[in-house]
C-alpha cells in the first residue's frame, strides 16, 4: 500500500501512470539501453521529488508509475523525465541517435492518468503488466517511500 508524503504544510499521495511512445515507435530499448535508461532514471529520481515506483517497457514505449508532490504539474514530471533520458541515452549510447532519424528520441506526446482510491496502485500494475501484443517487461519495480 502507498504511503503519503508529509511536507511542512502539506500531506499528499500522488500517483501517475505515464506512457511515453519511443519516435517513430521504434523498438531501440535493447538489454544493454534498457539498463542505462533505468540507471538515469533513478539518477533523476536523486536530484527531482519524484520517485519511479514502477518502470516498464512495451517494445516500442515506456510505462512510469510515479510518485511525487503537489508543486510538480503532471507536465513538469514527465518533461524532465523525457528529456533528461532521451540526452543522456543519446550520448550513452549513439547508436541509438542513428536508428531514429530525426534526432529525438520520444514521440512529442505521452498519456497520463493518476492513480488514486479507486483506481489502486494494484489494478494499474496489473494493468501495465498485462499490457501490448509484446511481452511486458518489467525494468524497475520499488516502493513508495517518504520524502
Amino acid at each position: 500500500m502507498s504511503d503519503h508524503i508529509h511536507k511542512s504544510h502539506n500531506k499528499s499521495l500522488l500517483l501517475y501512470h505515464f506512457v511515453c511512445p519511443i519516435e517513430y515507435r521504434r523498438k531501440v530499448l535493447n538489454d544493454s539501453v534498457s539498463m542505462t535508461f533505468k540507471d538515469i532514471c533513478l539518477q533523476i529520481e536523486e536530484r527531482y521529488e519524484i520517485h519511479f515506483v514502477e518502470i516498464g517497457l512495451d517494445g516500442d514505449h515506456v510505462h512510469f508509475l510515479i510518485q511525487s508532490i503537489p508543486m510538480n504539474a503532471p507536465k513538469k514530471i514527465i518533461g524532465a523525465v523525457k528529456s533528461i533520458t532521451a540526452k543522456e541515452i543519446f550520448r550513452l549510447h549513439p547508436e541509438v541517435k542513428q536508428m531514429l532519424w530525426g534526432g529525438k528520441f520520444w514521440a512529442s506526446g505521452y498519456y497520463v492518468n493518476t492513480v488514486g482510491q479507486y483506481a489502486n496502485e494494484e489494478v494499474i500494475k496489473k494493468y501495465l503488466q498485462n499490457q501490448g501484443k509484446s511481452k511486458y517487461t518489467e525494468l524497475h519495480r520499488n516502493q513508495l517511500k517518504l520524502f
